[in-house]
């Protein structure tokens, strides 16, 4: 059997569980698998990027997820200008005086010679400028948060089109990452996990915490969508009648239509995405990268500046994650920072990339959709199977505890999965050529 009809059969079989699932229980579950299979499969290119690429260990793929949250938040909706009056000039002052103090640390320690002068020139500046900082921001953020707190009490957003908010998402997404990686990319693998994990959490956390920003814990709803809401649609008299004609209620064929129409933009971006990274692959750039990944001491020997080339691919590969992000945000339409869990963005993400091919983009994108797809399914075909295997037996504590272990199905599987993979095709299910 050739490679390619074996990968084509690979897909076809997950595009087949996709559609049984339409066939077996609806077609709405059908497409919202379809759809964040779609998502999940732009944060494996991401993750392929950094890893396949370049065997950069990162496991901090939900703070970046997190930021592309964020940017649709802040290019999306509307201004509050209450809280703008209140207290926007002081916290933009504020963050300004904050960089300025971190701007200025970095050129005094570059100017200044290293020794106990400098240590306390140090200290002094940045004990002043975290109090000077805080004496301007806190009672501007103080006034933001008192403006309408349950409705909004934080600064809002641009009020520009959502669709912007992607490649935004990813922009921010990768500034944050050059910050992380000119401090984090000089540690070894293990410690750059062990960095990259503690600062996606710091990010989470300010997301949590600082209502003027994202309305923290309280969540920002009713985030603008680039296909239209279902309760619009199930108010149209024209589509209500178009939806007659296919024999469909308003509410199920509004529901379709907007999933239909998300999984025609994501699968767009999917396809540039995946486009961009193949060319990239086979680029001289691509080929230097996995020869960097493969024996990173020859390559310096021959010339190639590592850290700079490891900084390259992890701002790409978190951009990539951040616009995955926002497109979720934007397909859930509300930002929630306590539903960022590590289980969810982390590890998920890194089995997807392991099953399907670390450092080949069409195995990662396979092992998304299949993931995902075992993600959801799994837990209420386990249920469905433990109420077969136990309807025969007597109540009592064991058939109790057999139905409550279904909870566990989705780690089980994962796990399995992973363990029959790594056995049976160590290198994944399309490996790297």
């Amino acid at each position: 059997m050739s490679e390619t009809v074996k990968n084509t059969g690979l897909f076809a079989i997950v595009g087949g569980l996709i559609l049984l699932t339409g066939v077996m229980q609806s077609w709405n579950a059908a497409l919202l698998i379809l759809n964040m299979g779609l998502i999940s499969a732009i944060m494996a290119i991401g993750v392929n990027l950094q890893w396949g690429f370049a065997g950069l260990f990162n496991i901090g793929v939900m703070g970046f997820v997190a930021l592309g949250g964020l940017a649709a938040v802040l290019v999306s909706m509307p201004p509050t200008p209450a809280a703008w009056a209140a207290g926007g000039a002081g916290i933009l002052a504020g963050l300004v005086l904050g960089a300025l103090t971190v701007a200025a640390a970095v050129q005094l320690l570059r100017r200044m010679r290293a020794g106990a002068a400098r240590n306390i020139a140090l200290v002094a500046l940045l004990a002043g400028g975290f109090f000077l900082y805080r004496a301007v921001l806190d009672p501007s953020v103080e006034a933001v948060e008192k403006v309408d707190p349950a409705i909004t009490g934080y600064l809002g957003g641009l009020g520009l089109p959502v669709i912007l908010a992607w490649p935004i998402g990813g922009l921010l997404a990768a500034g944050a990452a050059w910050l992380i990686g000119k401090t984090a990319l000089g540690l070894r693998s293990d410690y750059l996990a062990i960095a990259t994990l503690g600062i996606a959490e710091i990010i989470i956390a300010v997301l949590k915490n600082e209502d003027w920003l994202s309305r923290g814990v309280k969540n920002v709803v009713g985030i603008p969508r680039p296909v239209p809401y279902e309760i619009d649609l199930q108010g149209d008299p024209g589509f209500v009648e178009r939806a007659a004609g296919f024999g469909l209620d308003p509410v199920t064929a509004s529901t379709l239509y907007v999933k239909l129409g998300y999984a025609l933009l994501f699968t767009i971006v999917l396809l540039a995405l995946l486009w961009m990274a193949q060319k990239a692959l086979n680029s001289p750039w691509g080929r230097m990268m996995r020869a960097i990944r493969d024996n990173e001491v020859a390559a310096e020997a021959m010339g190639k500046d590592v850290t700079r080339r490891h900084l390259q691919v992890f701002v790409l590969g978190s951009a990539v994650c951040g616009i995955a992000g926002a497109m979720m945000t934007t397909m859930d339409g509300q930002l929630t920072p306590g539903t960022y869990q590590p289980l969810r963005f982390t590890f998920l993400v890194w089995v997807m990339v392991i099953v399907g091919g670390s450092g080949n983009n069409f195995g990662a994108v396979l092992g998304a959709m299949l993931i995902w797809f075992l993600w959801v399914q799994v837990e209420p075909i386990g249920i469905f199977l433990l109420d077969v295997l136990t309807s025969g037996m007597a109540e009592g504590p064991l058939k109790t505890h057999l139905l409550d272990s279904a909870a566990h199905m989705r780690l089980l599987t994962m796990g399995l999965v992973l363990i029959l993979v790594l056995r049976f095709s160590p290198r994944g299910l399309i490996p790297e050529k």
